[in-house]
């Protein structure tokens, strides 16, 4: 029972048989397979978005900072959460390949509000050639926490950011988590709702290794290409980022990985709550849950064996009645068996 995170989970079976059949004869390079043409059609239909530009990366962290840098000048600051991914777990990369900084907005279980943005904008104020110019806005869904934005906040957020010239970038390493909890269209959850650009994410949803970069504004996407190639991220075997977001998008696979992780993370919520020793810090909404118990809950679990996550302290050491902080990730191939046999450890 591995819960650490989403990307510790194996590639589907149909990601890596697509593979293996991209890997017969000969491609050419660096986008131009057949492949790619493919997936392009299949991203601009499945956002009802025919003019969108598609591009593919291996990972989120270089998705995000490649568009952000590609929607910021080095004198903007781009704004996100205090728990935004760009701001916590990626080695200042967004900076490094924006030149820019980043601003953050407080929030609350996980999420700005429209209003939290508006008073972070003013606060940093704008005083010509002194300070730091309005770069674009950059949210994650489903956020750090394991919540998500409804439509109606994104828009918010994202007129907030128009109302001061600012784009809007989405960080969707969870994308399809979030939108199979919300019962929406990729289209209602981007650029429908004032979202500029997409990192719609893979690895951590079945995939091996793929991102893929879904720009709306047509302004933008040369230069991407541009800091792409610059930056060292366009592959020149690419047939194989290709091969893993075609069979991502067949017959709906994408969506039903990230149906099952949700609904295995429900079953996991479900569990837990149940136990008297257990407080649930956020409501989880998607595949992720952060939840306390005290450290003797925490040891137990972990000396009974074949259970592990990730907590913000030592089991072993320490009053064994100080709670810590767990999460639990579910991904697309988590079992209702392996959750069950979760809950019934924690109940001894």
């Amino acid at each position: 029972m591995f819960f650490a995170s989403d990307n510790a989970g194996p590639a589907h079976p149909k990601v890596m048989e697509a593979l293996v059949a991209a890997n017969n004869g000969y491609a050419m390079g660096y986008g131009a397979d057949p492949i790619m043409d493919e997936v392009r059609a299949q991203v601009r239909d499945i956002f009802e978005a025919p003019e969108a530009a598609v591009y593919l990366i291996i990972n989120g962290t270089a998705a995000n900072s490649v568009l952000l840098a590609s929607m910021t000048k080095p004198w903007e600051t781009i704004f996100c959460t205090q728990c935004a991914h760009i701001h916590e777990d990626e080695c200042n990369a967004p900076e490094f390949y924006t030149q820019a900084k980043l601003t953050l907005v407080p929030t609350t279980d996980g999420k700005m509000t429209s209003d939290d943005l508006r008073q972070t904008i003013l606060g940093e104020e704008n005083r010509g050639v002194h300070g730091p110019q309005r770069g674009p806005l950059s949210i994650t869904q489903v956020t750090e926490k394991g919540t998500v934005y409804t439509l109606d906040e994104i828009r918010a957020l994202a007129s907030t950011a128009q109302d001061f010239g600012m784009q809007t970038h989405l960080d969707g390493a969870r994308f399809a988590n979030a939108l199979v909890a919300l019962d929406c269209s990729p289209a209602e959850m981007t650029w429908k709702a004032g979202i500029d650009t997409v990192s719609f994410g893979g690895t951590k949803n079945g995939a091996l290794g793929v991102e893929a970069c879904v720009i709306f504004n047509p302004e933008i996407a040369w230069e991407f290409e541009l800091r792409r190639k610059r930056g060292g991220h366009l592959l020149s075997k690419h047939r194989y980022l290709s091969a893993q977001m075609q069979a991502y998008l067949a017959d709906g696979l994408w969506l039903d990985m990230a149906r099952s992780a949700n609904a295995r993370c429900a079953q996991l919520a479900e569990g837990l709550r149940k136990h008297d020793a257990v407080n649930m810090l956020f409501e989880p909404q998607a595949n992720m849950i952060f939840f306390e118990m005290p450290r003797r809950a925490h040891k137990r679990m972990l000396d009974a064996g074949a259970v592990y996550y990730v907590m913000n302290g030592d089991p072993e050491t320490g009053d064994p009645d100080t709670p810590l902080v767990g999460r639990l990730v579910c991904d697309w191939s988590m079992t209702e068996e392996g959750v069950s046999r979760f809950v019934d450890l924690l109940n001894g």
